[in-house]
């Protein structure tokens, strides 16, 4: 039994209990979910890879690839 090691079943037992009670059960999905795109965007963060930059390129391909609106419909 480790002082400030991780915790053991008892205590994961206890920590899931406690927030059951504060979330309750129809919020736990939504919290899991939000949790995991925050530790994948975090993951990606660190690793260099934005999905952002590969969203504004296509952005501008689209752009450029339209063609002009004509001055006709004055």
């Amino acid at each position: 039994m480790a002082v400030f090691g991780l915790p053991g079943g008892a205590e994961w037992v206890i920590i899931l209990a406690v927030v059951l009670l504060l979330f309750g059960p129809s919020r736990l999905p939504k919290l899991g979910k939000s949790l995991g795109k925050t530790m994948k965007a975090i993951r990606d963060g660190v690793d260099g890879k934005d999905d952002d930059d590969d969203e504004l390129e296509e952005v501008e391909e689209e752009k450029s690839s339209k063609k002009p609106a004509s001055d006709d419909e004055e």
